[in-house]
């Protein structure tokens, strides 16, 4: 007995009668349509007067963008691949409007016109507010690792850097000593060259002495930056194929990244603000957040909602300035007393040590006064007592 199974249309292997719109296959509710009237809104005219009537003419800066944008949203980020999809696939066809760009226009386009993906990023949550798609009523912020383009193999501490310096000196000055010999040597290690050429050793470590240095000043610029007077910490690290990038841990794993912060209308969960950060974690971030709402929208929102990571004295004091409600969540709170102190051998915890807020002290459960020795940006202050005290106090190994 022969199954039935379904055949294929007659269409398949025949040439159409009549001819059809290609894009008629598509679903009609398909997003390419949706995306080729926003896109139709965006105003290029910021780099269309970058363009020259001399030469072959241009594709459209705006069906660039269109072409772009469109991919990323599908999660295609190769250039080469966006071009095949312009090929292949019926959406893309569509957006790109028959065309196939070459993936050298499209990789150029991005990497020349960064500061105008900015602006577009602005232009489409402005069209969303004036669509009532997003109302920045409330907005919930949160951060995202995003992995840089190299890894910690291809790093350095700053000690290290200090060190392999010193001695590339060293081995350089030791080859061009090398190459200053008599006559005799130079015919011998140069055998059929003339003895004007650098050494391949020697190109090479003047290579590697320029790739150390170059590391070593991006660093120093850095923690300038950071801690501005302060001594640098030879532990501290950097990247040879990216000096911006940070190492930032997540679920135990650690690596070099880039914190993204991105702020979500809560209503359709439109992305109404975003700005990258170097900082490993969220306690100096609602700030430059605030402000990339408020570049982007022109106001800020009405109310904030964020995770205990962004819990922190600069923060709340962003919101306060701002006059924006916030609500932040503070994990599980401060650990209270659990029992008197001469009933259990448990660690003490801060709520056994009294607060005098006029002095700014803490006085521990000994009595001894404890002093504010640094306060950091995110407010977090550091007390400390006497050593002297400490080592002689009945506490100390539930304290230290």
């Amino acid at each position: 007995m022969t199954i039935p199974f379904k055949s294929s249309p007659v269409e398949f292997n025949q040439r159409l009668l009549f001819p059809g719109n290609i894009f008629d296959l598509l679903p009609k509710d398909h997003d390419c349509y949706l995306y080729t009237e926003l896109f139709q809104m965006l105003d290029t005219s910021i780099i269309e007067s970058s363009y020259k009537i001399k030469g072959q003419n241009a594709y459209h800066p705006k069906l660039i963008v269109s072409i772009l944008i469109f991919a990323y949203s599908q999660g295609v980020f190769s250039s080469r691949k966006i071009e095949k999809r312009c090929h292949e696939d019926l959406s893309f066809m569509f957006i790109a409007q028959m065309n196939c760009p070459n993936f050298r226009v499209l990789s150029d386009f991005r990497k020349d016109h960064g500061d105008f993906f900015q602006d577009c990023f602005k232009q489409t949550v402005k069209l969303a507010m004036e669509l009532k798609l997003a109302s920045l009523g409330h907005i919930s912020l949160d951060g995202s690792k995003f992995k840089a383009n190299t890894s910690k193999h291809k790093a350095m501490s700053y000690g290290r850097l200090t060190e392999r310096e010193q001695a590339l000196c060293a081995e350089i000055d030791d080859l061009i000593e090398k190459a200053k010999r008599c006559d005799q040597e130079e015919d011998k290690a140069y055998k059929e060259k003339t003895g004007y050429e650098i050494p391949d050793d020697l190109k090479f470590k003047e290579g590697r002495l320029a790739k150390i240095r170059a590391a070593k000043k991006a660093l120093e610029q850095r923690e300038e930056q950071l801690n501005p007077g302060k001594a640098i910490d030879d532990t501290k690290q950097i990247s040879f194929a990216d000096t911006e990038a940070r190492i930032m841990g997540k679920k135990g794993s650690f690596d070099y990244a880039y914190n993204a912060q991105i702020s979500v209308d809560a209503g359709l969960q439109i992305i109404a603000g975003q700005h990258i950060s170097q900082n490993a974690n969220d306690k100096q971030e609602v700030e430059p957040a605030l402000q990339a709402l408020q570049d982007t929208t022109e106001r800020l929102p009405d109310q904030v909602s964020a995770d205990n990571g962004y819990w922190s004295g600069g923060n709340l004091q962003a919101f306060d300035q701002s006059r924006v409600d916030a609500y932040i969540a503070t994990d599980k709170g401060e650990k209270t007393h659990k029992s008197p102190l001469d009933a259990s051998a448990r660690k003490l915890v801060k709520a056994d040590f009294d607060y005098n807020e006029a002095d700014n002290v803490f006085i521990c459960p000994n009595g001894q006064t404890l002093v504010m020795i640094s306060e950091s940006k995110d407010g977090s202050r550091v007390y400390q007592g006497r050593d002297e005290v400490c080592d002689a106090c009945p506490f100390k190994s539930r304290c230290c």
